[in-house]
């Protein structure tokens, strides 16, 4: 795997993983909205967390990636040979 693939394979497992955990642990302000606040969204979360799920996403992404760098360079999964 060359490092450019290495590098494109990487971002897109680190995004599609950040993306997946945006969405856990999120809690949003449940008080109505009596008065008409502009630029104050009802659904906004009030806080999320997200340095700490730049943290997570950047451990998972390494041990997910370090596993497919793994099978794809001893040769466990190749493309090549499934086509002969």
């Amino acid at each position: 795997m060359s490092i450019t693939g290495s590098i494109v394979i990487y971002v897109i497992i680190w995004w599609i993983v950040f993306f997946s955990a945006l969405p856990i642990g999120i809690k949003h302000d449940d008080k109505r909205f009596y008065n008409n606040l502009e630029g104050a969204d009802p659904g906004a979360p009030k806080n999320p967390n997200i340095f700490k799920k730049f943290l997570y996403t950047t451990f998972i992404t390494t041990v997910i990636f370090i596993v497919i760098y793994y099978i794809v360079s001893n040769n466990h999964f190749n493309l090549r040979e499934f086509i002969k």
